[in-house]
């Protein structure tokens, strides 16, 4: 009980929240259990509520036509996720799916929207976090139709490196190819701007340790998008 109202706690919605507060939130909360390459959701289903991470990891990601997998996002413990559409009455856009074997609490929307209407506070944070995720988007898109392959990694290791305790030294939270479908690449293109940053002494890559070596070097490839 103790460990998942840590995480909650830790939830980026559910900041500055008190104890009573957050162990209301662990009352509505459904305790779901998914094993490795389970569907969660599925696009188009009904958003009849929004999920966090409490252990494991999820890939959400949509499917074209062609059936190429695109990656939107990749989340680990204490991240919520389908909770746009809890708010804004639609259905999922995309789908869900454990990467490794997951423990995931659900919030039924009804039972969350009667405890929202009692707690200002939390409505607050909604509207922060749904702010962030539209930033996200609008990186992500600006990411995919603007820049090339080089810039969109770079972009990636700088927005992870803001993430990670240790700045210069990353540690890939996905796989080699599920970054290369975060990225809207092909693992081949991936492994080849890998090693040309490498060679031009941007990184040094060991397994999923990439360690940065020119800041300056990565900012400037993720504004322009190209590598000389």
């Amino acid at each position: 009980m103790e460990k998942i109202l840590e995480i909650i706690s830790k939830t980026p919605i559910f900041n500055g929240l008190s104890e009573d507060q957050l162990k209301a939130l662990r009352s509505i909360a459904e305790d779901q259990f998914y094993d490795k390459g389970k569907m969660i959701f599925m696009e188009g289903d009904d958003g009849n509520g929004f999920y966090i991470v409490a252990a494991g990891k999820v890939k959400i990601y949509k499917v074209s036509m062609e059936g190429k997998e695109q990656i939107l996002h990749i989340y680990g413990p204490g991240n919520p996720f389908g909770e746009v559409p809890v708010f804004s009455g639609m259905k999922f856009p995309a789908v869900a799916e454990a990467l490794i074997k997951s423990h995931i609490l659900f919030f039924p929307k009804d039972s969350f929207i009667s405890l929202l209407s009692k707690n200002p506070s939390l409505a607050l944070n909604i509207l922060a976090l749904l702010s962030r995720r539209l930033r996200q988007f609008t990186l992500l898109i600006e990411n995919l139709s603007l820049k090339e392959v080089p810039g969109r990694l770079a972009a990636y290791f700088i927005s992870l490196s803001e993430e990670q305790d240790m700045p210069n030294i990353l540690t890939l939270p996905v796989s080699k190819a599920q970054l290369s479908s975060l990225l809207g690449t092909i693992p081949e293109t991936l492994s080849r701007i890998l090693f040309r940053m490498g060679k031009d002494g941007l990184i040094e890559v060991n397994g999923r340790e990439i360690k940065i070596l020119n800041n300056p070097g990565l900012e400037e490839l993720a504004e322009y998008g190209k590598l000389l």
